[in-house]
């Protein structure tokens, strides 16, 4: 009960947190120089139909005006339609949102797996040859630049070594059909083993160039929450009862070490869905960074505010699911 209050009561304050954003972003948006209405008609329009546009479309009311339509909008479900396109943002934004979706998790999965383990072993054979590399190899992916990392992949696993696909999601020329959109999910669903094999070679890549500078923030972050817990009374308890070091380490030491760990593993999370672009940019991957950054280009506000927020509440959302994480892992803490 507990539990449940706790997460009705932050669900609530979502409501100032995204308004405050969507007031936010909004606002910026319309700092931008730039005629949408010039934009979307071409410079050889005549001014009668870019009045016209711009009196349909609502861009001659004032900022707050508009703001507020949005707004209404919003609370009845509605993101609007884009400017460029004439489409429903939310019907349009649905593919590249699970486009980056997808890349996100699947990059998260890499970093957590190689992250964790490479910072539980770094803290268990401490000052170990192992330990050096393993911080040496964190240094290095913090401090590498994405668009670099990116390139250099292309470079090696799909110019020279001819191992890889270096863009896209899938064969242009047997494409998945999309269901879901997640086409991992959609390979299987549909039974083609072929597809789903095709799908997962065109993640490797990007997933990797994404996952690199959380992998390495996720080793050090264990290694450090590892060393300090293998320093605690129970651990030398536990040793003491006999208990192999294979047991005490991954039974009990971690589990009271994975606090800061979720933490970083939440933000980098919510980080990633939002600032895939470059990534998204050098595989020619369909995300949703790359939709905003098209309607950057058109000026069209609409979908730069609708896309903001969704990315916003996903990102407050999985730092929700991190909280309440927090009691699963450690029994120590209740939420009253």
């Amino acid at each position: 009960m507990a539990l449940l209050s706790y997460t009705i009561r932050r669900l609530l304050m979502l409501i100032p947190v995204l308004f405050g954003m969507s007031l936010i972003v909004f606002a910026i948006i319309h700092a931008i120089p730039g005629d949408p209405a010039l934009t979307i008609l071409g410079e050889k329009a005549s001014p009668k139909a870019l009045e016209e546009l711009r009196q349909q479309l609502g861009l001659n009311n004032p900022w707050y005006v508009q703001y507020f339509h949005y707004l209404w909008d919003i609370l009845r479900g509605d993101l609007g339609d884009s400017l460029h396109t004439k489409a429903p943002i939310a019907k349009e934004m649905g593919p590249y949102l699970a486009a980056t979706v997808e890349l996100t998790l699947v990059s998260m999965i890499f970093a957590v797996f190689i992250g964790v383990n490479a910072g539980i072993i770094s803290a268990w054979k401490q000052n170990s040859w192992f330990d050096y590399i393993c911080m040496l190899i964190a240094l290095i992916g913090v401090s590498m630049p994405v668009f670099w990392l990116g390139l250099m992949e292309q470079w090696v696993f799909a110019q020279e070594l001819k191992w890889l696909p270096s863009i896209g999601r899938d064969n242009p020329r047997d494409p998945v059909t999309a269901i879901t959109h997640f086409y991992i999910i959609d390979a299987m669903l549909a039974g083609r083993w072929d597809h789903l094999r095709d799908v997962i070679q065109h993640l490797i890549l990007p997933s990797v160039a994404l996952g690199t500078i959380p992998m390495a923030i996720i080793a050090r972050i264990t290694r450090s929450s590892m060393l300090e817990v293998m320093r605690a009374d129970y651990i030398r308890t536990a040793r003491a009862k006999g208990l192999g070091q294979f047991f005490v380490v991954y039974k009990h030491a971690l589990k009271n070490a994975m606090i800061p760990v979720l933490t970083i593993v939440g933000l980098q999370t919510g980080l990633l869905i939002g600032g895939a672009v470059l990534t998204e940019t050098i595989f020619g991957w369909p995300g949703v960074g790359r939709y905003i950054f098209t309607a950057i280009g058109n000026r069209d506000y609409p979908v730069i505010q609708s896309s903001i927020l969704v990315i916003a509440t996903i990102f407050v959302l999985i730092n929700l699911l991190v909280d309440l994480l927090y009691a699963y892992v450690d029994p120590r803490i209740k939420y009253r």
